[in-house]
């Protein structure tokens, strides 16, 4: 699962810029038989499973010893927002991609640029370009894609061919049609999950139908046509019966037992349904890209992920850069991806047949070429949720879409405008 992460506190915010700038001057500390230390935060999963990435790195690199410490995600944004102020923080942090223009903003994260002629895969051509986006803020280089996912439709192959589609429906039409004719199969089947709870959600559907959804001037366009248009269409799938309003239903079960025959989501599910669908064969269930609005139009997802930072307060910042250029290796995001299961970030080491004899996580990689990241604002987080509100009162609530639009994007501006 991924995770949820709250916006920064303003005051903090405020005192760090006091503070930004000043780390990175005292000299690294070191061993007691002379090595430097490179201090190293992770967070959840990934922290744990990042230590096992040392020893190479180590070898290859013996007069540094690195020390990663894991930090649970629930605990992570306040153990950061205290570590920028106290400028105590490790030399390299794991940052989610909302987090960046958060932390940049307070000037919490150093400048890279300096460092692409001698570390070339902090380049940002070795990167996907919705990627591109969250590897700069005003123009500085403040993070380094370390792996990435996005979002895909899974389905029922012999399900779909019941209802008269042999291909994975391409269009919003193709999905709409095909779910209907699932839920015709009645005995208490749906045709689609759709995970209105993710506040990611609406996002790639409001892209295909033309929506920036928050524009270059900072300005929220949820009350616009093209948004309107597209609540319009995924309310329909709750309020025609055709997606679960509200489920208690685990997922990978009900995808086996055909309950939910489509679903949209990330890498880590393709997994879950082999390992807990092994009954499952290849010709019974596969993915595809996001129905486009209509045919000939273009797949949209959103780009998610970590990247990789070095602290303002960093006190070994070249060794930092140095082991963020080593995560970004291709054959080394290979092993990475084969630990985690994590997506590599680089365009690279997407070459590994690791990947190409594997077509369920090749949709990812194809997907990938149009996939977007979130709008590059420090109050996404906030108005993530106040959409996600917004549709559940439409769905649940019954309330008029355009009436409730209006006051979400009211609610939205005013958080853009007070910058919380």
């Amino acid at each position: 699962m991924r995770k949820m992460w709250k916006p920064l506190v303003a005051c903090v915010l405020i005192f760090s810029f006091v503070l930004a700038g000043c780390g990175g001057k005292d000299e690294a500390a070191t061993t007691s038989d002379g090595k430097r230390i490179l201090k190293v935060w992770g967070m959840g999963a990934e922290g744990t499973a990042l230590a096992k990435m040392v020893p190479d790195f180590e070898a290859k690199n013996p007069d540094i010893k690195v020390q990663v410490q894991a930090i649970p995600w629930g605990n992570a944004h306040d153990k950061l927002l205290t570590a920028v102020a106290s400028q105590s923080g490790p030399d390299v942090v794991q940052m989610g991609m909302s987090w960046i223009p958060e932390f940049a903003e307070a000037g919490a994260l150093q400048d890279l640029s300096s460092y692409t002629e001698k570390y070339p895969n902090l380049k940002a051509d070795n990167y996907f370009e919705g990627s591109r986006t969250k590897m700069t803020y005003n123009d500085k280089l403040v993070g380094v894609p370390w792996y990435i996912d996005t979002r895909v439709l899974f389905y029922r192959k012999d399900l779909l061919k019941q209802v008269g589609y042999n291909e994975a429906p391409k269009t919003w039409a193709e999905l709409k049609d095909a779910a209907t004719k699932l839920t015709a199969r009645g005995k208490g089947n749906y045709g689609i999950l759709l995970d209105s709870k993710d506040q990611l959600f609406t996002l790639p559907f409001a892209w295909e139908n033309g929506s920036e959804v928050i524009d270059s001037n900072n300005q929220a366009q949820l009350n616009q046509k093209p948004y309107v248009e597209t609540i319009q269409y995924l309310s329909s799938f709750f309020k025609e019966g055709i997606a679960p309003t509200q489920s208690d239903m685990q997922l990978i079960p009900s995808f086996g037992e055909g309950i939910l025959p489509m679903f949209i989501s990330g890498p880590w599910s393709v997994n879950q349904v082999k390992t807990e669908l092994p009954e499952l064969k290849s010709d019974q269930w596969g993915t595809a890209v996001i129905p486009a609005k209509e045919e000939g139009g273009e797949s949209m997802s959103v780009l998610g992920g970590s990247n990789m930072s070095v602290f303002s307060s960093a006190k070994n910042t070249e060794d930092a850069v140095k082991f963020i250029s080593y995560l970004n290796e291709p054959d080394v995001q290979v092993k990475w991806y084969e630990l985690t299961q994590d997506l590599p970030s680089t365009t690279k080491a997407w070459e590994n047949k690791v990947f190409q004899d594997n077509p369920n996580i090749q949709t990812f990689r194809t997907q990938m070429d149009t996939s977007r990241s979130i709008p590059s604002v420090k109050e996404w987080e906030t108005v993530a949720k106040q959409i996600s509100d917004a549709f559940d009162q439409i769905v649940v609530g019954g309330t008029d879409i355009q009436t409730q639009l209006d006051q979400l994007n009211e609610q939205a501006n005013s958080t853009l405008q007070s910058g919380s």
